[in-house]
């Protein structure tokens, strides 16, 4: 059934559900016009006999230049961009609250700014006041950004289209209201309805547009899933309270690759970047402890050296505690089950808890080996060498599967001074100048190797 049509007198702003010469609140004539929807869709139901113009078409060996990019300057950010950003791109930012996505993209609109681009800050969720008292805080008055605070789309979008900015955020996707919509502010309909219109507009006018979204609970964007499929680009910022980093992830881009991360450094004046994760991530290690095994991982596509900490202690408990932070705690018993099952290493009677060092979250198999190295630390009471790095997957079978980039990971702990690593069997055979490698074809020969058991 079609929506009935709304008017509103231009002299006023008062709302009526028909049309007459002359307003009855404000007395004017001529001033009442039609109000249509933000976007239209056909106009019945059925296509009916009516042809439609004809599709261009190529062929996929069609040449085309790649999109052009513009950089922030912040090299982070620009990373998991994909190398900068590209005009006409709708990005997705979400993140628990209070984790600094305001912050970063408030240093990101006035690095852009500062580029020559002209930006535009819409907050739905803070008054101007609140985002020049940031600004200010941050250092960053002198940015030439322009800021709004503003949640009726309509006019948001009629802001645009006359100032025709580089960028827009918004903040957040949310707070915004289609007055098309009958339904409240962050509903379902209304968040799938604003996400709509500004991917569509920002796709017609050129402009690049980043929207913040909330997050629920479970750490998901929160409203419907084809907000994220109508985007371009989805990123999370992660991070922990309790930690300084925080970690810009790129879990959807159609311009880069995906898995991409950037790291930031909460600091009193703002977000900073972490040119060398790795060694950030590994500066708080103190005397070899056991529990302790280093894993050269890789996030998107930089190599990324973490620390896994695992402890082993005898439990009162029918049912032994398994507590994982950073890693999947499914994975986990699975490792456990490998241990006990192909190298007779029980863990009944043990709570076992497992950390990933400065708030990492690793989500990669080939962290297998460097978890049962640290576990089998843990209930040995035996530290492994300092010096050492580790990966590899473990099959249920017990034997190491290779990982993929092992140049990439093991170049990354020659960088930091490592001087042996742990690596499975198979795989490319690579050969690193001050790197020695001990291969593995399977976890019984490493446990017998390196602990005297199996």
């Amino acid at each position: 059934m079609a929506k009935n049509p709304s008017f509103t007198c231009t002299a006023c702003g008062a709302h009526s559900t028909k049309w007459s010469g002359r307003c009855d609140s404000c007395g004017q004539w001529n001033s009442i016009i039609e109000e249509r929807p933000l976007s239209s869709g056909p106009a019945s139901k059925s296509l009916g006999t009516r042809r439609g113009a004809s599709v261009t078409l190529s062929d996929l060996g069609t040449q085309e230049s790649p999109p052009p990019r513009s950089e922030s300057g912040l090299n982070e950010l620009d990373r998991v961009l994909g190398g900068g950003l590209v005009p006409a791109s709708a990005i997705l930012v979400g993140g628990d609250p209070g984790i600094g996505k305001s912050t970063l993209l408030l240093q990101a609109t006035a690095a852009f700014a500062r580029k020559g681009m002209k930006t535009i800050y819409v907050s739905g969720e803070e008054a101007s006041a609140q985002i020049r008292m940031r600004a200010a805080r941050l250092n960053l008055m002198d940015a030439p950004v322009q800021i709004a605070a503003e949640t009726n789309l309509r006019d948001i979008l009629t802001t645009l289209e006359a100032e025709r900015p580089g960028l827009v955020i918004i903040d957040s996707i949310q707070t915004m209201w289609a007055d098309n919509v009958e339904s409240a502010p962050g509903s379902v309909s209304q968040v799938r309805a604003a996400a709509h219109e500004l991917t569509s507009f920002a796709k017609r006018m050129g402009i690049s547009v980043i929207l913040v979204g909330h997050v629920t609970k479970d750490g998901q964007i929160a409203g419907p899933r084809v907000v994220e499929h109508m985007v371009d680009t989805v990123l999370y910022f992660e991070g922990e309270r309790g930690h300084q980093f925080r970690i810009l992830r790129a879990v959807k881009n159609r311009f880069g690759p995906a898995d991409e991360i950037g790291v930031f450094e909460m600091t009193g004046s703002g977000l900073a970047e972490v040119t060398n994760p790795s060694a950030l991530f590994l500066s708080e290690r103190g005397d070899p402890s056991p529990g302790s095994a280093v894993f050269a991982g890789i996030e998107g596509t930089r190599p990324l050296l973490v620390e896994f900490q695992a402890l082993v202690a005898p439990s009162s408990l029918s049912q032994p505690r398994r507590t994982v932070v950073g890693w999947d705690g499914g994975r986990l018993s699975m490792i456990l089950a490998v241990l006990e099952a192909r190298c007779g290493i029980p863990f009944a009677g043990l709570d076992v808890y497992l950390n990933v060092a400065g708030g990492m979250k690793i989500s990669e198999p080939a962290a297998d080996l460097a978890v049962a190295a640290a576990l089998l630390s843990a209930r040995e009471d035996t530290s492994l060498p300092t010096d050492t790095v580790i990966f590899g997957e473990i099959s249920l079978s017990g034997a190491l599967r290779a990982a993929s980039q092992g140049e990439n990971r093991l170049k990354e702990a020659q960088k930091l001074g490592f001087t042996s690593a742990i690596i499975p069997s198979g795989g490319k055979s690579v050969d690193i100048p001050g790197l020695s490698l001990n291969r593995f074809g399977d976890l019984t020969g490493f446990v017998g190797d390196m602990f005297g058991a199996g």
